[in-house]
C-alpha cells in the first residue's frame, strides 16, 4: 500500500464534493450532527489558499481534509497559541477502518514542526463517544465539550450543538 499526501487542486473539486456529501450522509446515518452543505465557493477558496489536502492510497484519493492556522471562533482565547487546526476529515467508504487519521497526524506533526506550531487541534460538533475515543487513540487529548459564543460565518452545523475540542502537543 503506497500512501501519499498532497495539496488538493481544482481538478479534485468533484471528488472533494462527493466525499463531503457521502460523509454528511454517513453522519446522519450514525445519528451524529451532520455537516451543513459545503459550498463549492468555500472549497475553491481553500484550494486557492493551499489549505485543502488529500491522502492517496495507491494513487486513489482515500481521504480529504482542510487546515487553517487561525480558528478564533472555535478556540477563543486559545487561538493565540501557535497551532495547526484540522477540519472536515472525510474518508472514502472503501478506506474506512485503515486509521487514516493516524496518517494525517504523522503529516500534521511534520507540517507543524516546519511551521513552528506548538499544537495540532481539531473539533467535532456534538458529543460522539465513538469519535472521541478514536481521536484519543490517534494521540489527541480530549479537552471537553464547549458551547461556542459566536458562530457567525461558521458553517450552520456549528449552531446545532456544542463542540468537542481535541489537541495534541507537537
Amino acid at each position: 500500500m503506497i500512501i501519499s499526501i498532497q495539496q488538493s487542486s481544482i481538478e479534485h473539486l468533484p471528488t472533494i464534493n462527493k466525499f463531503y456529501k457521502t460523509a454528511t450522509a454517513f453522519q446522519k446515518a450514525k445519528g451524529a450532527v451532520p455537516w451543513s452543505e459545503i459550498l463549492n465557493e468555500l472549497i475553491v477558496q481553500e484550494i486557492e489558499e493551499q489549505r485543502q489536502w488529500n491522502l492517496k492510497i495507491n494513487n486513489q484519493i482515500a481521504c480529504v481534509w482542510v487546515v487553517t492556522e487561525n480558528d478564533p471562533q472555535i478556540w477563543g482565547l486559545r487561538n493565540k497559541d501557535s497551532a495547526l487546526y484540522i477540519h472536515r476529515i472525510s474518508t472514502h467508504s472503501d478506506f474506512r477502518g485503515l486509521n487514516l487519521v493516524k496518517e494525517i497526524v504523522k503529516w500534521a506533526k511534520v507540517y507543524s514542526n516546519k511551521n513552528n506550531k506548538k499544537y495540532i487541534r481539531m473539533d467535532t460538533v456534538g458529543k460522539n463517544p465513538e469519535l472521541i475515543c478514536y481521536y484519543q487513540k490517534c494521540g489527541f487529548d480530549y479537552l471537553g465539550l464547549y458551547k461556542l459564543e459566536d458562530t457567525d460565518g461558521l458553517p450552520n452545523h456549528y449552531n446545532k450543538a456544542n463542540v468537542c475540542l481535541f489537541q495534541m502537543t507537537v
